[in-house]
């Protein structure tokens, strides 16, 4: 099982940047799809981006292509998401998520989602982002 802990969320205005992390423990092989997720208040947990742990290929939800970017470092068990140019949507919890490698794809973050939804895994405590406007 594997277990993250997210950091890296504050309050930030629109227009800025932030850098989250998420540091895992309990990987036993690089196959694996891990992904990162936002939930707003009263709204549904949400894919954001993805990344394969083995192939490094990254998969973007439409409304962060061009502005959020996701990265790996094995080492470091860390994955990082950097968000730019952030606007008050973006606001919320972001988690990371990590399932069998499934690539990257909107199909992959699906199927993570489905696959903690079902207790396979649990969520870790997030962090928090805030964008003013």
């Amino acid at each position: 099982e594997v277990h993250f802990v997210e950091s890296g969320g504050g309050l930030v205005q629109a227009g800025g940047s932030q850098r989250l992390a998420c540091v895992g423990s309990g990987f036993r092989h690089n196959e694996y799809t891990i992904g990162w997720f936002r939930q707003a208040p009263g709204k549904e947990r949400e894919g954001v981006a993805c990344i394969s742990r083995k192939d490094g290929s990254t998969y973007y939800r439409n409304s962060v292509k061009g502005r959020f970017t996701i990265a790996k470092d094995n080492a470091k068990n860390t994955v990082y998401l950097q968000m730019n140019n952030l606007k008050p949507e973006d606001a919320g919890v972001y988690y990371c998520a990590a399932g069998p490698d499934r690539g990257s794809s909107e199909a992959a973050m699906r199927t993570l989602l489905a696959y903690y939804r079902s207790g396979f895994e649990s969520w870790g405590q997030g962090t928090q982002v805030t964008v003013s406007s």
